[in-house]
């Protein structure tokens, strides 16, 4: 799909149907983030795939936002690898794995896989059910799937600032 389209018909699915994301489609959507740019190219990124029903149960167990999907993207990353910028107290890994992250829901989109970032979750509760390292942080939760037949975006989906209200030119 064409980039500029790419993102306009991108929106955040909030009901999937039961139908099953194939596992060569979730490769292609995980290479994109492989892919992505790093900090000193660190690449401290960790994506877990929960897709069985008992990760899923763990999800849904720290928050009320898989809406069904039959698999969630777990983005996290090594707090001990990551590039702490100089006269900084700030560190890479947070941007890192939001850019991992944006790779990740724009290629499922391209492969006409619907998703949503969510972002409200247990991240306590959740590293504990899963068992993650303690060298871990979760930065965010990608649903997958495709929509539930009738689904559409939301209404707000479409409503879009200016661009002269969101930019500056100095």
């Amino acid at each position: 799909m064409e980039f500029s389209q790419l993102v306009k018909d991108r929106y955040s699915c909030k009901k999937y149907s039961s139908k099953q994301v194939d596992k060569t489609t979730i490769e292609k959507i995980l290479e994109a983030g492989r892919l992505a740019p790093t900090a000193k190219n660190l690449q401290e990124q960790h994506i877990y795939v929960l897709q069985s029903e008992e990760s899923l149960s763990k999800v849904d167990g720290a928050t009320p936002c898989r809406y069904g999907a039959p698999v969630v993207l777990l983005v996290a990353f090594d707090k001990n690898n990551v590039y702490t910028y100089p006269n900084s107290e700030r560190t890479s890994g947070i941007e890192d794995a939001t850019i991992v992250a944006t790779h990740l829901c724009l290629a499922a989109a391209n492969e006409g896989v619907d998703n949503c970032w969510i972002n409200n979750f247990d991240v306590a509760k959740l590293h504990s059910a899963l068992g993650l390292p303690e060298n871990e942080e979760i930065l965010m939760l990608l649903d997958l799937g495709y929509a539930a037949e009738g689904f559409k975006p939301l209404p707000n989906h479409f409503s879009r600032k200016d661009l002269n209200e969101t930019v500056s030119w100095i």
